[in-house]
């Protein structure tokens, strides 16, 4: 069923939530929250995408909250804890706000940060886990191939569980796992599949052991699917610093991926300091439940966009409309 944008207009709410700790160099989150006949669903492209970019995530709006729903395997999903490019002091009472979580992904090679913060950052997470949890890296494709085989020597004695997106391109990632294959540490890709005119280029290319997949970026949980099939790759299913609601989108994705071998990086509601309701999808015992998430018309009232930033992003979800 493919509505009107008369349909998406007259119910959409663009919000802005206030983060905990500074993320991606955002500290307020924007996202546009409509209700669709299948429940609410969210669109929340990062405001320095194109529209062919974003148009994607509408695609995945769409899905969610007009389409219907694969069969799904789980009822529950196991997910990791966030950590920003934060001061080693600060590691704990971040990681304090995931309760049970036996996973971290740490954020690396954040701007105007060097290899030793994040040594110590990784050192502080492997500290509050202790021996018997998980510990991956994240650097969004900020290293050069020599600049991440020499971080990953440098992070290896905190038995990594993976290094997710080390280089920017597919080539890259190429070299860097056959230089680093001895070590035993898998490399994962993500803006390689999201943000690629061809997701699957990097697993035809060998250039990763497992795929970091987002049902926003991707046009939806359908096509998601499609991609995690064809790849034939252990896969991560993660969010993109959603709302509760476009989270319930991830976690129905993680719910209909067959097999699911790690973490899911679905959590990240808890580095909102808001949310749009009062039932966040908090990790609880280290894993969230899988189920819709209803958006609350007080919280959509009290975090409401100014009227400004409420223009700019329906005229985007019009632009972008036009292209889906």
């Amino acid at each position: 069923m493919f509505p009107p944008l008369t349909d998406l207009l007259g119910t959409a709410h663009v919000v802005a939530l206030p983060l905990v700790s500074r993320f991606r160099r955002i500290e307020v989150r924007e996202a546009v929250l409509l209700e669709g006949p299948s429940g609410w669903t969210e669109f929340s492209p990062f405001t320095e995408y194109g529209d062919v970019e974003a148009a994607a995530w509408l695609a995945a709006t769409i899905d969610f909250g007009w389409g219907i729903l694969p069969p799904l395997h789980r009822d529950e999903v196991a997910v990791n804890a966030t950590l920003p490019a934060v001061a080693p002091g600060e590691v704990p009472g971040v990681l304090d706000r995931f309760p049970g979580c036996r996973t971290v992904k740490v954020k690396v090679a954040d701007p105007g940060q060097t290899l030793a913060d994040d040594v110590a950052r990784v050192a502080a997470a492997r500290a509050y886990l202790g021996p018997a949890g998980r510990v991956r890296v994240d650097a969004n494709g900020a290293w050069t191939v020599d600049e991440a085989e020499r971080a990953i020597h440098a992070l290896a004695p905190y038995d990594l569980e993976y290094v997710e997106q080390p280089c920017e391109t597919v080539d890259e990632l190429a070299e860097l796992r056959e230089r680093v294959a001895y070590m035993g540490i898998p490399i994962a890709a993500d803006e390689s599949v999201r943000k690629a005119s061809d997701p699957l280029a990097v697993a035809r290319a060998g250039a990763a052991d497992l795929l970091v997949i987002k049902a926003q970026p991707l046009g939806g949980i359908t096509a998601a699917l499609r991609i995690v099939a064809d790849a034939g790759l252990p896969v991560v299913v993660s969010s993109a610093l959603d709302t509760s609601v476009g989270i319930s989108m991830g976690l129905h994705l993680a719910a209909a991926v067959p097999q699911l071998e790690y973490d899911c990086g679905l959590a990240t509601a808890s580095l909102l300091a808001d949310d749009v309701t009062r039932e966040t999808l908090v990790p609880v015992g280290g894993s969230l439940r899988v189920r819709r998430v209803t958006a609350e018309p007080e919280l959509l009232a009290e975090h409401a966009a100014s009227p400004e930033r409420q223009a700019w992003w329906l005229d985007r979800l019009a632009r972008c409309y036009e292209l889906v």
